[in-house]
């Protein structure tokens, strides 16, 4: 039987999934942001976290992400799809863009970021291709099929939230080489890369952030409404997504090969 595949994204998803089945998990970390919920998605079994709860209560800094991405892990899960909304830095990906981004820049701090923080055997993980280039290209094949405009590559910036950006910061982003900005794919990717899990991000341009093309500033009603407007896009990108995911090995899994770990992992 094949592993089920993870999904961490907004609570909409849970409409798509049938015959659902909430898995309440332990972790060393504390609970996850919810009862994972195990279902069907594109004819494959799959268990979904809704990042910021079933009623969005966490904000980005305070995602349990450790807790979400163990329990994921302890239920099986070793490919993992998730969907975050963004907001643009450069002209080539207006709103209504998917982005597969390929790079990451962490400029969050205070989080929680590591699992290898105990005293004992110092674990260095390799992160230099923070996304899965499999599961990038399974994605980008199924994007490409879907409604919206997409583009293939481009890097993450991610800040601490939950303001958004000052103009200056924003600027700052775009000149520093990002693509697009966010608040929660760190420090959930690596997280992912540190229980050698696969990770592909599917990320949907709601906004100009501020100070790019000095319009009007954002604000979380007009991201909301951007999101829901491309919802179901999305959605059928990401049930594509899953359908189409190998379940042979990947150099995801093999990250943490050759390293003594000072936890056990599920």
């Amino acid at each position: 039987m094949s592993e089920p595949i993870g999904i961490i994204g907004g609570s909409g998803m849970y409409r798509l999934l049938a015959d659902t089945e909430a898995v309440p998990v332990e972790t060393p970390y504390g609970p996850p942001s919810e009862a994972p919920a195990r279902g069907i998605l594109g004819g494959r079994e799959v268990v979904f976290v809704p990042r910021h709860g079933a009623d969005h209560r966490f904000p980005p800094h305070r995602v349990p992400s450790r807790a979400n991405l163990w329990a994921l892990r302890a239920l099986g899960v070793r490919q993992v799809v998730t969907t975050c909304a963004v907001g643009g830095l450069v002209p080539e990906v207006p709103a209504g863009t998917l982005v597969l981004p390929d790079q990451v820049i962490d400029r969050t701090w205070g989080r929680e970021h590591t699992y290898y923080d105990a005293l004992g055997p110092v674990v260095h993980v390799p992160f230099a291709e923070p996304f899965c280039p499999r599961g990038r290209a399974v994605a980008l094949a199924a994007a490409q099929a879907g409604e919206l405009p997409v583009a293939d590559r481009g890097t993450m910036v991610v800040v601490q939230g939950p303001r958004f950006s000052s103009r200056a910061e924003s600027v700052r982003n775009a000149r520093d080489g990002g693509t697009i900005v966010n608040m929660t794919a760190m420090p959930e990717t690596a997280l992912a890369r540190e229980l050698a899990l696969c990770c592909t991000t599917l990320a949907l341009v709601t906004d100009a952030d501020a100070g790019v093309e000095g319009g009007e500033h954002v604000t979380q009603e007009a991201v909301f409404a951007a999101y829901a407007r491309n919802m179901a896009a999305v959605a059928g990108i990401v049930e594509a997504t899953v359908a189409a995911l190998p379940d042979d090995d990947c150099a995801c899994r093999h990250a943490l090969d050759g390293l003594a770990l000072p936890v056990e992992l599920p």
